[in-house]
């Protein structure tokens, strides 16, 4: 019988269905990852999020694991390189929740552009102020998207009934579609009124939206991020938009989030984004849905069954 350890909580269907096809599921979602790696070598098995970091020396008290699934997209926290060198699986379901990042990307645009967190605080406090609260339409706007995979390709057809040209750019050259132009940085730098960072985070994309970036964008822009906080520099992104380089910025991740994205540490930074009424912030939870939840674990689910060929 294969054991299985899940160091997250996750929806339980994939639970239910992975003790139907005669795995042993085993739960711990509190220990630390000395205390875990002192009783790994009994699994053949890994579920996680992101609370733990599955680095070269975790892995090497592996001694019988035989896949590592990750529920959720982006692989940061576990030595994929190392892993295979083990001849450990790695699994990920980074097509399960690119509708709900793509939706909620969008959602968080629509409330930028047209100043809904804004006007609806100032309503609230008896503030009735039309002309102040006027809206900018995504119609005939240039939209470009740095990473052109699940995500990214969600929000490209999502906004495709906007109205706005979209380009994007990936390291992989065959990327383009039905959606969107495969283009040079420096080319959505030059056109794009709007820029969306939906790459992985890697040392490519480190920092990859700093003070260079923004000096050579041709255009102000309003800039998404809903990837890793990591892929902006947040004190380069304070500074342009105080200088009107950036028009707006959506960010529903932060560069000083915790490696498990359950808490942020408290900076300068972060209050100074708070109180713009230029900034939209949610908590990393574009991918964060009811549906999503359930979506995460199927595909997980499927791919470990793919696995053993059940």
């Amino acid at each position: 019988m294969h054991k299985i350890l899940h160091l997250d909580d996750n929806h339980e269907l994939l639970k239910n269905e992975l003790e139907k096809l005669g795995f042993k599921n085993y739960f711990d979602l509190i220990s630390n990852k000395k205390e875990i790696e002192k009783k790994i070598s009994k699994y053949q098995g890994i579920i996680l999020r992101s609370r733990i970091e599955i680095d070269k020396k975790f892995i090497d008290s592996c001694k019988n694991l035989k896949f590592i699934a990750r529920v959720g997209s982006g692989l940061e926290n576990i030595d994929t390189d190392y892993a295979k060198k083990k001849n450990i699986e790695i699994i990920s379901a980074a097509e399960a929740n690119a509708n709900a990042v793509g939706e909620h990307a969008i959602g968080m645009l629509l409330t930028l552009l047209n100043k809904i967190i804004k006007s609806n605080n100032e309503i609230k406090h008896n503030i009735w102020a039309r002309e102040q609260n006027r809206g900018v339409e995504l119609a005939g706007k240039t939209i470009g998207i740095i990473g052109y995979g699940n995500t990214g390709k969600s929000l490209a057809k999502k906004l495709s009934g906007f109205s706005v040209r979209i380009l994007c750019n990936d390291i992989i050259e065959e990327v383009s579609d039905e959606y969107a132009t495969r283009v040079s940085i420096n080319e959505i730098m030059k056109r794009c009124d709007i820029i969306s960072i939906n790459t992985n985070l890697n040392d490519s994309s480190f920092q990859l939206v700093n003070k260079d970036f923004i000096n050579n964008c041709k255009k102000p822009f309003f800039l998404i991020n809903t990837s890793r906080g990591e892929c902006l520099k947040t004190s380069d992104i304070i500074d342009g938009i105080k200088t009107g380089k950036i028009l707006g910025a959506c960010l529903d991740v932060i560069e000083n989030e915790s490696k498990s994205f359950e808490n942020i540490t408290t900076n300068s930074y972060l209050e100074y984004l708070k109180k713009s009424e230029k900034v939209v912030l949610t908590p990393h939870i574009a991918g964060w849905s009811i549906e999503s939840k359930l979506n995460l674990a199927q595909v997980v689910l499927e791919k470990i069954k793919d696995l053993y060929g059940k």
